[in-house]
């Protein structure tokens, strides 16, 4: 039970809350935003002395039962209120490490997409494996660092061209967040974590609003240099044994985006040179 991570985000998600969402009348003018805490007991049934301490960290772990009437009481989606779960110690936990190994029938499937950019990431964003049009897309991933996470929030050129990365900023935060629950343990976790609130100032400021819930990103444009603006319809498929995402990216067929793609598909990686 992470305790102080519990209280932290059991404030976040009661003050952003408004009465009329909860079924509750405004009332006169508040002091601070959001719920009150004896209304948010009220709501999960529980006794008000009991979630103070809860956002105190003070309380004992809660049980499932009590940590249902308050992902009720807050209107926490599902995914946070999995988050809520994993935080309270109530939910089994990855093992001590993510996986970074991808199945060989990703793998050959990866191949098999010819005007499909696709590449699988990890639970932190590292790009694990990708085939030709994603090099040719976005870059030669074979030399460097291949963190998505860290390519997001460092200072100097936008993300492969993509002009407006604030939505996935978000993402990664969220994600992120999410990951570094499930592996308290994990140096590579735990480093990027501390390495990106050491070094963005703007990854500090999402961190602390603590979302979980990932933004749904439907398309991107890359502002490619070998053939203009490439807008690509995006979709991600979950590999939840391994914790890892198959990203895809693709183009309406006959559009003038499937046109470039495939052009892309000609030229490879070297078309990134500028």
């Amino acid at each position: 039970m992470d305790k102080q991570a519990l209280a932290a985000f059991l404030r976040h998600c009661r003050e952003r809350l408004r009465p009329e969402d909860a079924g509750l009348p405004a009332g006169p003018r508040r002091r601070t935003p959001g719920l009150r805490r004896e209304e948010v007991a009220v709501l999960a049934h529980i006794s008000t002395e009991y979630y103070v301490r809860l956002e105190q960290g003070r309380a004992p772990r809660p049980s499932a039962e009590v940590l249902a009437g308050i992902a009720g009481a807050l209107r926490l989606t599902e995914t946070e209120s999995d988050h809520l779960h994993l935080l309270a110690g109530t939910a089994p936990l990855r093992s001590g490490l993510h996986r970074r190994d991808v199945r060989p029938s990703i793998l050959a499937l990866l191949d098999r997409l010819p005007q499909t950019a696709a590449f699988v990431t990890s639970a932190i964003f590292e790009v694990l494996a990708w085939n030709e049009l994603a090099a040719a897309l976005m870059e030669d991933f074979a030399p460097g660092d291949r963190n998505l996470a860290r390519k997001a929030f460092r200072p100097g050129p936008t993300l492969y061209g993509v002009q407006d990365v604030t939505e996935f900023r978000h993402s990664v935060v969220a994600r992120l967040r999410s990951s570094l629950a499930r592996y308290p343990s994990d140096p590579l976790v735990t480093g990027l974590v501390d390495d990106l609130l050491t070094e963005s100032a703007e990854f500090a400021r999402l961190w602390g609003q603590h979302e979980v819930q990932p933004a749904a990103m439907l398309t991107k444009t890359f502002h490619h240099p070998a053939v203009g603006p490439v807008t690509v319809e995006c979709d991600t498929l979950v590999l939840p044994d391994r914790d890892q995402y198959v990203v895809l990216y693709s183009a309406p067929r006959g559009s003038r985006d499937a046109d470039a793609l495939a052009l892309l598909s000609v030229l490879g990686p070297q078309s990134l040179t500028r």
